[in-house]
């Protein structure tokens, strides 16, 4: 075990800042005072860092550390703060590590008996848990899902017994199929979406996983976050072959796949075109 002070100026140190993730306001004076003294600033995407900079008129080196190049240039940044290069490290937006490069800049740093230290700022998860009106007392932060249906549903699988509240992030384009599988896995859970977190159009809906499901996918554009409550005793989980087979029974019995979606899907809450693709599968 070694114990060791960030700032008594034995060690050598990098500096993890964490930046805007939306409105510029949200830059602490302490975070631009670090960015002002630093020698090189790395960063996960140098264009975006450049922009920020210059709306705060700073004027640094910049060198590209993302997740394709993450272990060798944070090796060369590594070696640049033991040469005595004074380092910081920003992602594009909020924390770095957090569904974002920098882990392995860190594990490194660590490894080379470098200090390293984390200049605090916004969160778009925490933002979204605090105002989603659902527990915070404990929670779980998941980040993304796998963008491949099988892979998504077999994580919600392994988190459906959490009674924590759950936090994932997910992107515009593929929304609406997670919240459908969340559906499918988890049950009609009480839940949030928190959208444009810190902007001019943010937007939170506070509501259950089956209405937001149903929502126009058109309305729900920018990066979102999606608070979910934990699991409850009397959650119900969709069994998708027992919503098949039913299905298929009625169609037998002489109904129409249109009537027999429909009433599948009223008998057990779902959105028609949920069963319909269940049916289909």
């Amino acid at each position: 075990m070694e114990r060791s002070l960030n700032f008594d100026n034995k060690k050598p140190l990098l500096y993890l800042v964490a930046t805007p993730i939306g409105n510029l306001e949200e830059m602490s004076p302490r975070a631009l005072s670090v960015l002002k003294e630093v020698d090189l600033i790395a960063c996960e995407d140098t264009r975006m860092t450049a922009k920020l900079l210059s709306f705060f008129n700073i004027s640094k080196p910049l060198v590209s550390l993302r997740e394709h190049n993450e272990v060798s240039e944070a090796k060369n940044v590594v070696e640049k703060i033991l040469k005595g290069s004074k380092v910081a490290y920003v992602s594009d937006a909020g924390y770095p590590c957090i569904s974002d490069p920098g882990a392995k800049l860190v594990q490194i740093a660590l490894e080379n008996d470098i200090n390293v230290s984390t200049i605090s700022g916004p969160s778009a998860f925490i933002n979204a848990l605090v105002a989603s009106g659902l527990n915070s007392d404990h929670f779980y932060f998941h980040g993304f899902l796998s963008a491949k249906q099988s892979e998504r549903k077999a994580e919600l699988e392994e988190l459906s017994n959490l009674k924590t509240t759950i936090i994932f992030y997910e992107s515009p384009h593929r929304i609406k199929k997670t919240l459908e599988d969340m559906l499918c896995v988890l049950g009609n859970r009480k839940m949030t979406l928190a959208r444009e977190l810190t902007k001019k159009h943010e937007e939170y809906i506070r509501s259950d996983i089956k209405s937001i499901s149903e929502l126009d996918e058109n309305t729900l554009i920018g990066e979102m976050v999606l608070v979910v409550e934990g699991k409850k005793n009397d959650d119900v989980k969709i069994d998708e072959s027992q919503i098949k087979n039913e299905v298929d029974e009625l169609v037998k019995k002489g109904l129409s796949s249109k009537d027999a979606i429909k009433l599948i899907s009223e008998k057990y809450k779902l959105n028609k075109n949920l069963v319909y693709k269940i049916y289909l599968n």
